[in-house]
């Protein structure tokens, strides 16, 4: 039997009573089964949601987008493959995980392994900067092997989307369409960076999110 695939489907939708309700409507009759749902961003008017969807056995996920933006006022912002657990509380395990490592490299590992699934990213590295240049600490499975030669926005003082289009960024990940973010790791030498290959690009609230947890672990560390 050919496993269920899942996909994290992120969603631009009015935010209005009954606009849910008709997306679901309308996802279920492409076939598809939504196992979660979270609010990423409230702004005036509109929602941005991120939903986990099981589709059947060899059906295409751009019947998905194609579902969705049928209804007005819907826009699909972007659609991939996922693979992590469905857990209600991600950064308080994440946070247990890291505390209970024995050691700083081992905490740090635990992080950047977690991170991507809890963060909904594709990779996540530590790096720091030194008077011999940036080096990665440790990075995740996911992360590139290309490194960044140099990184003009270190030292950093709080978490910010990184402009993923300047020159420092390595021609491979701007080839993957890859946005980032950063957040100071106790101090403004040392940054936990997320990299998310095809985007979309970091919302505001997840990019708080980030500084948030990188506080949280920072203690942690220390």
């Amino acid at each position: 039997m050919l496993p269920v695939p899942s996909y994290l489907l992120r969603v631009q939708i009015e935010d209005r009573p009954g606009s849910l309700g008709s997306l679901a409507v309308a996802l279920g009759s492409a076939g598809a089964d939504i196992l979660s749902l979270d609010v990423v961003e409230r702004g005036a008017g509109y929602a941005v949601d991120d939903l986990v969807v099981d589709l059947p056995a060899g059906a295409m996920p751009d019947m998905l987008i194609t579902a969705a933006e049928k209804l007005h006022g819907v826009y699909v912002d972007s659609i991939r493959p996922h693979t992590g657990l469905l857990e209600a509380h991600r950064e308080l395990e994440l946070i247990d995980h890291v505390a209970a490592a024995v050691g700083t490299p081992e905490r740090l590992q635990v992080l950047v392994d977690e991170a991507p699934r809890v963060l909904r990213v594709g990779w996540c590295t530590v790096a720091r900067l030194t008077e011999a240049g940036t080096r990665r600490v440790v990075g995740s499975a996911g992360a590139p092997e290309t490194q960044a030669a140099i990184t003009p926005w270190l030292p950093i003082s709080y978490a910010e989307a990184l402009d993923a289009t300047a020159d420092w960024v390595p021609q491979v990940w701007r080839d993957m369409n890859t946005t980032l973010a950063a957040a100071p790791l106790g101090d403004a030498r040392t940054a936990m960076v997320l990299g998310r290959p095809g985007g979309p690009e970091f919302r505001p609230s997840e990019v708080a999110r980030l500084g948030y947890l990188a506080g949280i672990i920072a203690t942690i560390l220390r």
